[in-house]
């Protein structure tokens, strides 16, 4: 029988499921996700943490605690960077701490850090030291690394070669359930990007089925992913002297490409009380009126965030859209 390895579907599983998957599939592990997000996962997670957690952390703890009685070990890396001198935010630091403070009847954690900056030797070290949960053999190890990494490639390169969305290209990398039919039953009369983090901008409950709704009122959606890493980069040198944040693509890159590209224009999301965010937009913001662009609306969700509330302001916001292109 196989190990169980539990992968929360929160936080990084939007960017870095594949990798994940391929690394432990290629050691013989069986991958067990979590469930789409529900309002018992939502309770559960805000339930288990202090109040000034951020909603993305809290969704994550109860994804977290749904897997517990399923798998044999959690994967939850503390990924402190991924580029030199280039930082996560804190929660990603002290996630695999903080799972193991609130989720006492949570299996093993494999809690493996990864901080290039450290240097090639320390990397090599963490992948060892993850890999021997399931084989002893080092070249067994560095093949599961080759083909993850291929895999990440891969699953980027689908996405913006094919203007895919992170759910679209899952789908048609893995043949999932859930088919995606979002790009084929509308008549799009605006072009909307929507820019911030995948873990907030893909799950459809925390964020009221955002992307659906801005389609239904006839809206195209632009996501972060389907622009490539270069252009991305590109944008974030545009804005800002250099880049201080792992995920400051998704928001700065993303925000100054859309602002000068083939959209009507750009909505910001964001969770409540998350400083690297705020800022983030702030920068966006400043540009597109700096540099008199595209309109930009600056949305904030939290555990509270109405739907009523939510669905208004997007109105306003497209009818917005849709006089200035017609004027």
């Amino acid at each position: 029988m196989s190990i169980k390895v539990g992968i929360p579907r929160s936080l990084l599983y939007y960017q870095y499921f594949p990798m994940w998957k391929t690394f432990f599939e290629t050691l013989g592990a069986e991958i067990v996700v979590s469930p789409p997000t529900t309002k018992a996962i939502l309770a559960d997670g805000t339930s288990r943490m202090v109040a000034e957690t951020c909603l993305p952390v809290k969704v994550f703890c109860g994804h977290a605690a749904s897997l517990a009685k399923s798998c044999d070990y959690l994967f939850i890396p503390s990924i402190r960077s991924v580029e030199p001198r280039v930082f996560n935010c804190s929660k990603f630091l002290g996630l695999p701490d903080m799972i193991k403070a609130v989720v006492p009847e949570s299996p093993p954690i494999l809690d493996t850090e990864v901080d290039v900056n450290q240097g090639p030797r320390s990397f090599w070290l963490a992948i060892y030291g993850l890999a021997r949960h399931f084989t002893l053999n080092p070249f067994q190890a560095r093949k599961a690394t080759h083909r993850a990494v291929e895999a990440q490639k891969t699953f980027r390169k689908i996405m913006w070669r094919e203007h895919l969305q992170v759910p679209q290209a899952l789908d048609k990398l893995y043949s999932q359930s859930r088919a995606n039919t979002m790009t084929t039953t509308h008549n799009y009369r605006l072009k909307v990007a929507l820019i911030g983090h995948s873990y907030l901008i893909h799950d459809e409950f925390i964020n009221h089925r955002l992307t659906h709704r801005l389609e239904s009122l006839g809206a195209e959606v632009f996501m972060p992913e389907m622009a490539s890493p270069r252009e991305l980069q590109a944008a974030v040198l545009q804005l800002e002297d250099k880049v201080y944040w792992t995920h400051e693509t998704e928001v700065v890159g993303a925000g100054g490409y859309y602002m000068e590209h083939d959209v009507d224009g750009v909505i910001g999301l964001a969770a409540f009380g998350c400083g690297p965010d705020s800022l983030m937009m702030d920068a966006v913001e400043h540009f597109g009126r700096q540099h008199k662009t595209k309109p930009f609306m600056y949305l904030t969700i939290d555990e509270h965030t109405a739907e009523t509330g939510l669905l208004t302001r997007l109105e306003a916001f497209l009818d917005m859209l849709a006089r200035r292109k017609k004027q």
